[in-house]
C-alpha cells in the first residue's frame, strides 16, 4: 500500500518539479532559498498526500503549498536581525556610452520585473510566464479569481509603464547624443 502511495506521489507531484523549482527561483531570487522551499513544499505535500484527491489539479495544489511555505519563510525572516556580507555587494557599473532604444536588454526587463511588488510579480509570473489559467493562479495563491484578474491587470500596467519610461529615457539619451554628434560637440 505504501509503494502505491509513493508511486502515485511520484507520478502526480514530481511531474511538476521543474515548474515549481523555476517559479521558486523567480520568487526567491536566491538558489539556496528556492531549493530549501521546494524541498519543504514536497515534504509537506508528501505528509498530506493522503488528503490529495486524484483527478484534481496537482500543480495548483503544489503551488498553494509552496506559496504558504514561502509566506511562512518570509514571516520568519522578518523576525530575524538584518545581516549581510560585504563580499556579495555588487557595485553598479555605468556605461560611458549612452543607451539606444535597441539597448533595452533582457536584463533590463528582468530588473523591471523584479521591481514589481511581489503580489503583482507572482500573479504575472504564474499566468504569463508559467501559463497557468486564471483559475489555476487563484487556486495556487488561494485568492479569488477577481483578485487574480486585478493583480494581472495592474501588474501588466506597471510593467508597461516602467518599460515605456525606460525606453523613452534611452531614446532621449540616444537622441541627445546624436544631436551633439551632428552639431560637432562630440
Amino acid at each position: 500500500m505504501v509503494t502505491d502511495r509513493k508511486e502515485d506521489f511520484d507520478r502526480f507531484a514530481f511531474a511538476h518539479f521543474r515548474e515549481l523549482r523555476r517559479v521558486a527561483l523567480r520568487v526567491c531570487q536566491n538558489r539556496e532559498t528556492a531549493d530549501d522551499l521546494v524541498q519543504e513544499t514536497y515534504l509537506r505535500a508528501w505528509r498530506s498526500f493522503d488528503k490529495f484527491e486524484p483527478g484534481t489539479n496537482c500543480r495548483a495544489w503544489l503551488f498553494r503549498i509552496f506559496f504558504y511555505v514561502h509566506s511562512e519563510y518570509r514571516r520568519n525572516q522578518a523576525r530575524q536581525p538584518l545581516s549581510f556580507s560585504l563580499d556579495y555587494v555588487k557595485e553598479s557599473i555605468h556605461s560611458a556610452q549612452a543607451n539606444t532604444p535597441s539597448d533595452v536588454t533582457l536584463e533590463d526587463i528582468k530588473l523591471v520585473f523584479a521591481e514589481l511588488p511581489e503580489p503583482f510579480r507572482i500573479a504575472v509570473m504564474l499566468s504569463d510566464v508559467e501559463g497557468l489559467s486564471y483559475r489555476e493562479v487563484a487556486d495556487a495563491l488561494d485568492i479569488p479569481i477577481g483578485t487574480v484578474m486585478s493583480r494581472l491587470s495592474r501588474g501588466r500596467q506597471m510593467l508597461r509603464a516602467r518599460l515605456t519610461t525606460l525606453f523613452s529615457k534611452t531614446r532621449a539619451e540616444s537622441g541627445s547624443l546624436e544631436e551633439h554628434k551632428k552639431s560637432g560637440r562630440i
